[in-house]
C-alpha cells in the first residue's frame, strides 16, 4: 500500500506542475499565475502533518522550478513550498476544522511562500528581482491562490484524508 500511496501522491503532484506550468498561466494577472502546488502542499500540511507537507512541498517546488519557462535559480520555490508545507502542518489543529480557517492557511501560506521566494532572487541578485517587483508580486498572487483555493483545496483534502495510512495499534503485554 505505501507505493500506492506514493504513486498516487506523486501523480497528484505531477498533475498540480502541469496545471499550473501550461493551462494557468493562460489565466495570468500581470504575468503572475495562481500557484496550484502550493495549495496541494498546505492540503497536505493540513491533513498529513508538517514533515510530509514538507517534503512534498520540497519536491513539489524542485518540479516547478525545473519546469519550464523557469527563469530563475533552481532550488526557490523547493525552499518556499518546503516552508510552507512545514508551517501548514504546524497549523493543521487548528486549521482543520473549519473552511475558513483552511483558506486563511492558504492565504498566509501564499504570502510566505511568494516572499520566500522573492526575498531569495533579492538575495541572489538574479536581474529580473527588484524589491518593487517582489512588493507588486505578492499581492496578485495571493489574491490569485485565494480565488483557486475553493476549487482546488476540497479535492485535494479528500485526496489526502482518503489514502491516509491506517493507524495500528500495539498491545502492551503484562
Amino acid at each position: 500500500m505505501p507505493v500506492v500511496r506514493a504513486a498516487l501522491f506523486t501523480v497528484l503532484l505531477l498533475a498540480a506542475v502541469v496545471l499550473q506550468t501550461a493551462f494557468f498561466p493562460y489565466f495570468a494577472l500581470d504575468g503572475v499565475t495562481p500557484d496550484v502546488v502550493l495549495i496541494v502542499v498546505v492540503a497536505a500540511g493540513l491533513t498529513r502533518g508538517p514533515e510530509f507537507a514538507a517534503v512534498l512541498g520540497f519536491f513539489g517546488g524542485l518540479l516547478i522550478d525545473l519546469a519550464p519557462p523557469a527563469e530563475h535559480v533552481a532550488g526557490r520555490w523547493a525552499l518556499a513550498l518546503m516552508v510552507v508545507g512545514y508551517l501548514a502542518g504546524k497549523v493543521r489543529p487548528e486549521a482543520g476544522r473549519s473552511a475558513l480557517a483552511a483558506l486563511a492557511t492558504v492565504g498566509a501560506a501564499s504570502f510566505v511562500g511568494t516572499s520566500i521566494f522573492a526575498l531569495s532572487g533579492l538575495l541572489m541578485i538574479e536581474p529580473s528581482v527588484t524589491a518593487g517587483e517582489a512588493l507588486r508580486v505578492i499581492p496578485i498572487a495571493l489574491l490569485l491562490d485565494l480565488l483557486l483555493a475553493p476549487f482546488v483545496l476540497p479535492p485535494a483534502l479528500r485526496i489526502f484524508r482518503r489514502v491516509q495510512p491506517r493507524q495500528v495499534a500495539y498491545e502492551r503485554r503484562a
